[in-house]
């Protein structure tokens, strides 16, 4: 009987595993960073709900006003322009209503007037001109930017938030504040389709599941590995012949 001779490193498949397992570490370890980002979040989304709402001009004022209640006071916001947002809303396809209105000392601010369901024709009135003080409710929001993949605005109806692009649609001169409000109370209770409705506060928090995923996988790389090595070393005997 004789030892077979010893089989050779697999320094290829040494290196694969290495940068598999950097991978799987690195996801691991940034859903566990997101984790800690993510409860940030929704503790400073709950401390804001939980504060006596301000009107707008003194919320913007503040250092980060993201999820502060306010109250806002449009010159026309009933009848103004606006454009309109393709989006859903709880499983239905609808267009959200977008004025500007002009903030002292702020420039002008993106208003969401609400959400109007793709089966309602109706829409309101605009009188440029109009000029009734109207007071809504709503809740400040850095509103996310549309990413490569949306499509271009057709007229004024929009697929993205792409602030710069609504306002100069809606005539918009001069600075425009990187905060959207939207609406809690309608500007427009005739119009009763017309939902004001802000995203939720409370937030999808599964950061913790995909971080165990991840390093549950890195673990099975390192363990098949050893398997795979020991498998591959272990002494093996030989007949002579």
């Amino acid at each position: 009987m004789t030892v077979a001779a010893r089989p050779r490193f697999p320094i290829i498949l040494t290196v694969i595993a290495v940068l598999l397992l950097g991978a799987l570490l690195t996801l691991g370890v940034w859903q566990v960073q997101r984790l800690q980002w993510k409860l940030d979040l929704i503790d400073k989304a709950e401390a804001a709900a939980a504060q006596a709402p301000l009107p707008l001009a003194e919320a913007l004022a503040q250092e980060d006003p993201e999820f502060r209640q306010v109250v806002v006071t449009c010159r026309g916001l009933n009848a103004a322009p606006f454009v309109e947002l393709q989006t859903i809303e709880d499983g239905d396809a609808g267009v959200r209503l977008i004025s500007a209105c002009p903030v002292e000392g702020r420039g002008t601010v993106l208003i969401d007037r609400g959400f109007l369901p793709a089966e309602t024709a109706e829409r309101p009135a605009v009188q440029a001109e109009a000029a009734m003080p109207v007071v809504v409710a709503g809740v400040v929001r850095q509103a996310p930017a549309p990413n490569a993949m949306t499509p271009p605005p057709s007229g004024k109806l929009f697929y993205g938030r792409d602030r710069a692009a609504m306002a100069q649609a809606l005539g918009v001169t001069g600075a425009v504040s990187s905060y959207t409000v939207y609406a809690t109370t309608s500007a427009n209770p005739e119009l009763t389709a017309l939902r004001p409705v802000a995203p939720p506060a409370a937030f999808s928090n599964n950061h913790l599941g995909y971080a165990l995923t991840w390093f549950g996988l890195a673990i099975t790389l390192v363990v098949f590995y050893a398997a795979l090595l020991l498998r591959r070393y272990r002494p093996t005997p030989s007949k002579d012949r």
